[in-house]
Parts: structure tokens; C-alpha cells; sequence
């Protein structure tokens, strides 16, 4: 008796990741952001939380230079970290 299995018959369709792909750093144009990021990592016992602020001007550098989607930073996890303009009431005179 064989107890070899035949994968042959199953197929793979690769798909790709749900954000899509995005180009690699290669000049090094957010390099400084990176690296204030990963400081802040190290510092803090790379505790991701204590960085938020970090990773958000790092994403706002790869978006600004086109080496990922332009996405709102609600939409990526921001949404507690954005300066939201508080709405101007009028003076009572």
C-alpha cells in the first residue's frame, strides 16, 4: 500500500497583499524618518505604542514621495493622532 500523496492536481493562485506593493527606499529619501522611528523603538524597549508618532511622519514621508498609496492616516490607525482643527464658534458679544 502507497501512502505517498499526489499534490500534483492542486493548484496555487498567488494574490497580491491586500495594500498592494510598494517600492523599496532605494535613495533613502525618508531614511532619517526611519531611523528616528527605530531610535524610538530601541528607547523605549520597542514598545510600538510609545512610537505611534514616529511611524506616522514616517508613513507621511513614503506617501509625500509617491513610495507607497496616498491613504488617509485615519484609515492606517492615526485617527487619535490627528490635530483636528476644533471648530470656531462665534463670540457672543
Amino acid at each position: 500500500m502507497s501512502t505517498a500523496m499526489n499534490f500534483s492536481n492542486k493548484s496555487f493562485t498567488p494574490r497580491p497583499p491586500d495594500k498592494g506593493a510598494f517600492p523599496l527606499d532605494h535613495f533613502g529619501e525618508c531614511s532619517a524618518f526611519k531611523e528616528r522611528f527605530m531610535e524610538c523603538l530601541r528607547r523605549s524597549g520597542y514598545e510600538s505604542a510609545a512610537c505611534r508618532q514616529s511611524a506616522m511622519a514616517y508613513l507621511e514621508c513614503r506617501m509625500d514621495r509617491q513610495l507607497m498609496a496616498n491613504e488617509p492616516l485615519e484609515k492606517l490607525g492615526f485617527k487619535d493622532l490627528m490635530n483636528e482643527k476644533p471648530e470656531e464658534k462665534p463670540e457672543k458679544s
